[in-house]
């Protein structure tokens, strides 16, 4: 099984950063295929931000040119730098493992205008 933790979030003004931090443990490689979501409030969760083994990154249109998935694979983690947030960024961010069904307990991000 694999445990999930995520970590980072907060209350921030527009145009603001921050950056999240999933550490990963269990039954997973600190190379696994990792992936952020986002579920803002009364809307599904939807993938936003990939790192795949290779160190390919993918990213949503929403936030592309602004969010940055890294990884620290001596660490077994993963990070989500977020630049430039917008209010429509609100909502609680959860980190996965690829072909996993786990998910942590996620972390809240609230960007005021």
């Amino acid at each position: 099984q694999v445990q999930l933790a995520e970590s980072g979030g907060g209350s921030v003004q527009a145009g603001d950063s921050l950056r999240l931090a999933c550490a990963a443990s269990g039954r997973t490689s600190s190379k696994s295929s990792m992936g952020w979501y986002r579920q803002a409030p009364g809307r599904e969760r939807e993938m936003i931000a990939q790192i795949w083994s290779s160190g390919t990154t993918y990213y949503s249109d929403s936030v592309k040119g602004r969010f940055t998935i890294s990884r620290d694979t001596a660490k077994n983690t993963v990070y989500l730098q977020m630049n430039s947030l917008k209010p429509e960024d609100t909502g609680m961010f959860y980190c996965k493992v690829l072909g996993t069904d786990s998910w942590g307990q996620g972390t809240q991000v609230t960007v005021s205008s």
